[in-house]
């Protein structure tokens, strides 16, 4: 499969590099690393990163603006961290000559004409590491940097991964790209996780204010009103969901963001046990079994949202011997 991509890339003149509406640093960091890495190895080609921008993860890169249809007609389309056709962010995947798929996602659908799919991988941004480590592309210090901020991004430090053998790959991919990229991480750290006051702020307020059900359900919502309050932004707000990894008691955890810019609510959703994607899937959203996402446009949808996961998580509990938890799932 390594090998298969690396032709693709090599044979078209133009290629366009997609990843998931609401970008991420791994999405973004994938992105724009492989379109570095992709121009440093080919500096004739024309490559394009397209998507929304977004300002929260400005110190990634910028993005392009997609060129006119009639030169993707003999373009390759990369789609990254995207696992179905419905959330790839500002292109049509039929006005291409050819597509690929990278993704670390669990299946959904058949998007492009070549796929890659490992639901092992830490994150999409490993998957290039891996694509390039296999392949004669070489990354640039520039793309070690944005694959580095996305992995761990993904990882929240390498604490998500959930499986030994996959944990060791993560570690021995990162160990060669740090010894072949020689970066310095403390700033990268720097950007990931500096957090203006205003964040912790309502960091503080989520924590005073957060319901906890009886089986282990922690959620709280997030008005406009609230938002704006705290001076950030829907997309803030949602992100800070990381942050409430460890509460004794708390199986899942979510964040429920008015977006009135949208018209929608942000639903942003961590688990420690329960596969919450599927629910996700439900409702206009997915992701992996612990971390996953949806958006919804009604309260009522929201409160569905968490009863399922409610009623998900009292299953898991009852699946356990015993009924007891391990907290460190």
């Amino acid at each position: 499969m390594h090998k298969k991509i690396y032709n693709r890339i090599k044979k078209y003149n133009t290629i366009v590099i997609a990843r998931h509406i609401g970008p991420d640093p791994d999405s973004l960091g994938a992105q724009i690393g492989l379109k570095d890495i992709i121009i440093n190895n080919f500096p004739n080609k024309n490559v394009y990163a397209v998507g929304a921008p977004t300002a929260k993860f400005k110190y990634l890169g910028t993005l392009d603006k997609l060129p006119d249809d009639k030169h993707l007609e003999e373009a390759l389309l990369i789609v990254i961290d995207t696992p179905d056709k419905k959330r790839i962010d500002g292109v049509n995947v039929e006005l291409f000559k050819e597509s690929i798929k990278i993704d670390h996602h669990p299946f959904i659908e058949s998007v492009c004409d070549i796929e890659w799919i490992d639901d092992t991988s830490s994150s999409a941004c490993q998957m290039i590491i891996e694509l390039c480590m296999k392949t004669k592309l070489e990354i640039t210090k520039y793309a070690a940097e944005r694959l580095f901020m996305g992995l761990v991004a993904d990882t929240n430090r390498f604490l998500f991964n959930h499986d030994n053998e996959s944990t060791v790959k993560t570690f021995d991919l990162v160990k060669k790209l740090l010894m072949s990229s020689k970066i310095d991480v403390t700033p990268l750290y720097s950007n990931l996780y500096l957090r203006n006051i205003n964040e912790m702020k309502l960091q503080g307020y989520i924590s005073q204010n957060m319901i906890i059900t009886e089986n282990g359900v922690g959620y709280i919502t997030l008005t406009e009103q609230i938002i704006k309050e705290h001076k950030v932004d829907a997309a803030s707000a949602g992100n800070l969901v990381n942050n409430f990894n460890y509460i004794e008691g708390v199986l899942v955890w979510i964040m429920i963001s008015e977006d009135n810019k949208q018209n929608l609510l942000r639903i942003n959703i961590r688990s420690r046990g329960p596969h919450i994607n599927t629910v996700a899937e439900e409702y206009n959203g997915g992701g992996h079994k612990y971390a996953s996402g949806a958006r919804v446009k009604t309260y009522d949808e929201a409160y569905e949202i968490v009863e399922k996961l409610d009623e998900l998580c009292k299953e898991y509990k009852e699946s356990l011997e015993g009924g007891e938890i391990d907290e460190n799932k």
